[in-house]
């Protein structure tokens, strides 16, 4: 696979939203947009009943933002539009009315540690550690952030955020809440995955709707909060700081 690409498909109302980019699965700002767009659709479509969300690939779930079009940032405006994308996809994953159960094969970084969060159920093989590695390169998991905290607690965000060169297990993932479950290989996983989604179609959609109502209470203001997140992170990524660090990368 060599091309990037959201694909969505449905099938006894399952909805598997998949996401791709040669770049180790990061997400440049038309991935998110579409990621985004994917969710809301399968959130509106009465033939949906539980969402699977995953990556496409076997090692990486999401390497996080795209590099390429952090470097190309040249002002607040284009960097808030940027973060904004990975507020778009939250957002919509909080607001969709269906179950979003993840799927992660492999290692997350950054913004796919916040995508991983945002779902209501999330599954993990052995090989998926995390980091939040923004402080590495001079800003800050700012629009990720509340979601992370939102799984992990206060603690564990800050401490995954602070120490942000090392990969955390997926045990210590598991320990802190952010996986449900942790399998020894991504077929274990998948088979658990599909199990589960099969499962979650024989409930009350009514209530499965009330009931992720009711686990994401308190965050209704999440459409202003991640906004005013946006603007920071696309303010620092214009620091000198941030600009120096970028060009390694290059």
């Amino acid at each position: 696979m060599t091309k990037e690409y959201v694909k969505t498909t449905t099938e006894n109302q399952i909805t598997t939203i998949e996401f791709f980019h040669p770049a180790h699965n990061s997400l440049p700002g038309d991935i998110l947009a579409q990621l985004a767009q994917a969710i809301t659709d399968a959130g509106n479509d009465d033939d949906t009943k539980v969402v699977i969300l995953k990556s496409g690939g076997e090692r990486t779930f999401c390497a996080g933002a795209s590099f390429k079009e952090l470097i190309a940032i040249e002002d607040e405006k284009t960097g808030e539009v940027f973060f904004s994308g990975f507020a778009n996809v939250i957002n919509a994953m909080r607001k969709c009315p269906k179950f979003i159960i993840g799927r992660v094969q492999g290692k997350t970084v950054g913004g796919g540690v916040g995508v991983a969060s945002a779902t209501d159920y999330c599954f993990a093989t052995k090989f998926a550690s995390i980091k939040l590695s923004e402080l590495n390169i001079g800003i800050g998991p700012f629009v990720v952030g509340p979601a992370v905290e939102r799984k992990l607690g206060l603690s564990g965000m800050s401490q995954i955020a602070i120490n942000a060169n090392e990969f955390y297990s997926p045990e210590w993932a598991q320990q802190n809440g952010l996986f449900a479950e942790v399998y020894d290989s991504t077929k274990d996983m998948d088979e658990a995955v599909q199990k589960f989604a099969e499962n979650l179609c024989n409930y009350n959609p009514e209530a499965m709707k009330h009931m992720k109502e009711m686990m994401w209470s308190n965050c209704e203001n999440w459409d202003e909060l991640l906004a005013e997140r946006a603007k920071i992170s696309g303010r620092l990524v214009l620091s000198e700081f941030t600009k120096e660090t970028l060009k390694r990368f290059k």
